[in-house]
This record gives structure tokens, sequence and C-alpha cells, in this order.
């Protein structure tokens, strides 16, 4: 990215888009970081006016709307409009105001549910989706397919990375809404408090997972950014599994829970196993820093012993 450049971020509030502010906080650029009470996305005028005011150079599109199983088999009409409306505008508006570049993040949930382990971008399409988050899957297909799409018939610059599942600071804790690692976190830092001497976990707690860290997450969209030239997909991750039970211990140990671990196997585990093939991007030269561990550590302090000391 050049310096002096525009750089627009859309969802700069969530998580994964503060962590970008963050990363980009530098006097060579200027961030554009409109929140949804001033650019609502899903207005195509209103998002072509801003583009047209602010004339970004580079945007990076993380505005979504997300959620785990509970929220996806709970809002599916609202995952699959609200998320096809906000980058059908956005991708379009890039395109016709001539942006240098635009990053378009996928999702591992894009990938077939049994497909072949670590996933490799080629698996794109190549098989049946986990139904539990269909629509927010097809939601990101289409920006995907629109992406190259443009890029083969109007030759736009897009990048698509496929991360992984990312957590950490700015998470979304909200019961409905939230992922695996902040919907443990919170529980198990109520029980704890509440001296609640079990907490249930749903599933079988056997199927394996990979996280990677909002901060390192946000690195390597920016090296994507700047050393990435291609519409291809590139998956982002680390490489590193855990099952679903054994990261509740993980949680539960930061946290300092030494309650039971109770699995509800009546309810429903979702894909066995999902460890995305990142070789392609660490061949380019980059690779996380943050162990799971260290950013458990780092969430619940900034969320939780922050908070309380507060309180107290």
């Amino acid at each position: 990215m050049n310096e002096n450049a525009k750089i627009l971020i859309t969802g700069s509030t969530g998580m994964v888009g503060s962590g970008l502010v963050r990363r980009l906080n530098n006097p060579c650029y200027t961030l554009l970081t409109p929140t949804h009470a001033i650019l609502d996305l899903r207005d195509q005028r209103a998002v072509h006016g801003y583009f047209s005011q602010h004339q970004p150079d580079y945007v990076f599109h993380l505005a979504a709307i997300v959620g785990g199983i509970h929220a996806n088999n709970t809002y599916p009409a609202k995952f699959i409009f609200d998320n096809t409306q906000m980058h059908c505008n956005v991708i379009h508006a890039a395109y016709q105001h001539g942006v240098k570049k635009l990053l378009f993040p996928g999702s591992a949930c894009t990938y077939p549910k049994l497909a072949e382990q670590p996933i490799k971008e080629s698996a794109f399409l190549d098989g049946k989706i986990e139904p539990t988050n269909i629509a927010y899957a097809a939601a990101k297909i289409n920006g995907i397919v629109m992406c190259q799409s443009y890029a083969r018939e109007h030759q736009m610059n897009v990048i698509i990375p496929m991360p992984t599942n990312a957590y950490g600071i700015n998470d979304n804790f909200d019961p409905d809404a939230s992922h695996v690692i902040p919907a443990l976190m919170k529980r198990f830092h109520e029980a704890n408090i509440n001296q609640v001497k079990e907490v249930v976990l749903w599933g079988s707690g056997s199927p394996l997972r990979e996280f990677i860290y909002v901060d390192d997450l946000a690195d390597a969209l920016i090296f994507l950014m700047q050393h990435y030239h291609s519409s291809d997909i590139v998956n982002v991750g680390t490489m590193q599994e855990i099952s679903i039970v054994a990261l509740a211990r993980e949680i539960a140990n930061v946290v300092g829970y030494q309650g039971d671990i109770v699995l509800d196997t009546s309810k429903p585990d979702g894909a066995p196993r999902k460890c995305l093939d990142s070789s392609a991007l660490f061949a380019l030269g980059w690779k996380p820093n943050v162990s799971l561990k260290e950013g458990l550590i780092k969430m619940y302090e900034h969320h939780f012993i922050r908070e309380m000391d507060k309180v107290g």
C-alpha cells in the first residue's frame, strides 16, 4: 500500500476490523472507518455516495453478520440477505470508483464439510457444505465468486483470504451470536464467579478446530494486501488443531475454573474436523506469532480482568 493511501475498512468496530485499525494506525495512511450509523452498507445508493465522496485507494471489506451454530440456525435469512447485500454493494462500488485493490475474506465454513484435511484451496465448491451454517456460507461463496468474476471480466485487483476461526480482543460475547471461544470463556468466567459446579458443553467434544489470534489475522491481511497479487483463494491459518473438549479445558484453566465439564451429546457437533492448509501463505513468508494459550490469556485479561479491576 502506497504512502498517503486512503484505506477503507468496513466493519472497523468488529474484532478483525479493530485489529486491523490497530495495525494500520500510521500517519502515512488515511483510515476510513465508517460505522453502521454513518454508512449502511446494505444501502446501495449510500455506499456509492460514500465511495464517490471519499475515493478510497484500498478496501478491506470485513463487515459481516456473523455468529455460531445457534445464530446461524436461528437467523439464516438475515445472514444470507444482509451479507449478500453488503458485499454486492461494496465490491461493485469499488469497481466503479477505481479502487486499486480490494480484500474480501471468505470463511473456512465455505469449504465442504467432509473435505480432505488439512483443507487445500482447491477444495472450494468441491462438496456439500455443513448444513448448520449454510446461509452464511452461501453468502460468502457468492462474494468470493463475485470478486473472481470482477477480476476476470474487469481486471479488478482483488484478493480473497480464507481465514480459519479467529478470536481475541473485541470478540463477540453475546450468547446468541458468539463463536465457541468467547462463548466458553464467558460461561467459564460466570461459572467461576458463581461457584457453579459444572459447565455443559454442546456435542461430543471430539471435533477438531483451528484458531488464529486476531492480531495475527490482521497482520496476515496486511501482508496479503501488500504482497499477494491474485484472485485465487489463499488460506490463512495456523495449522495447529485442538479438539473442542481440549479447548474447553484450556479456557477453563485460563479462567481458573476448577469445576466439571459435562458433554451434552444430544446437541450437534458441526463439522468433525476443520483445519486449513496454509502452506501457500507460509511459503510467501508469513507465519503466525501468537500461540493459542497466549491469545486466550490476552483475551481474558482484556475483557474480564480489566473489567473486574474497574468494578473493584
